[in-house]
């Protein structure tokens, strides 16, 4: 109702007063703490989810892997885990390992496994043809066709795509801390509850500009990679 709608107007016009000014408060080392762990939750299972991709990748390409049933199979179980979402996979893992961050690395991991994989196969399938036969014509065999023909296109690429995940995941990696996965979203929650408001607000400050950071680094890694035109900052 409108009543409601003007209820709850004024109270987050109340909290937004209380988050001013923003303050650290006395266990400020806890909140670097946390944002340290955010950052290495989302390097680790980036890191982990795209060095588990890449071969995934190659399994699913139609241009590397040729039985249709086979890599409809795979793309399949690559749908069914995208189907989950980040904080069920965390969910699932703060029951099976406990709280922490442990937990946040598994369930970012397995979030982005199927996302890089299918994104990796089909840079593979957009791969030149020519590279590949030319190696074949110097009389190489299949997997160093792979090697020196398919690979070296779509590396830049997938580092690139590896890159842009890491970002992402630099921002959900605060959302798995609430469910009990560690990280910055822990020290959010428990500030919350007990209604520190200018502690939550320089929090807020400090993801925005660890995010800034992260994508700034990113960007000129990733124009380093695959070019300036073909990634916009």
């Amino acid at each position: 109702t409108p009543q409601r709608l003007w209820n709850g107007l004024a109270g987050l016009g109340t909290i937004l007063r209380l988050m001013v000014p923003p303050s650290p408060g006395e266990m400020w080392d806890d909140i670097l703490k946390g944002m340290v762990e955010s950052v290495a939750m989302a390097f680790l299972g980036t890191f982990f989810a795209a060095l588990l991709a890449v071969p995934l990748g190659f399994l699913g390409a139609r241009n590397i892997i040729p039985s249709v049933l086979f890599r409809f199979s795979l793309r399949r179980v690559f749908d069914s885990m995208r189907g989950l979402d980040q904080l069920v996979w965390a969910l699932a893992y703060v029951r099976e390992v406990g709280l922490g961050p442990l937990a946040g690395v598994l369930a970012i991991a397995s979030a982005d496994l199927p996302v890089l994989a299918k994104m990796y196969a089909e840079a593979i399938e957009n791969a030149e043809k020519r590279q590949v036969e030319g190696v074949g014509a110097a009389g190489g065999s299949r997997l160093a066709a792979i090697r020196f023909g398919v690979l070296p296109q779509v590396l830049p690429v997938m580092l690139a795509q590896a890159l842009y995940t890491f970002e992402s995941n630099t921002r959900s990696a605060a959302i798995l801390g609430v469910v009990g996965a560690g990280g910055i979203g822990l020290q959010i929650a428990e500030r919350i509850r007990v209604r520190h408001w200018d502690e939550v607000a320089f929090i807020i400050l400090l993801m925005i500009a660890t995010v800034a950071a992260i994508d700034f680094l990113s960007a000129r890694l990733r124009r380093r990679l695959i070019g300036a035109r073909a990634v916009p900052v």
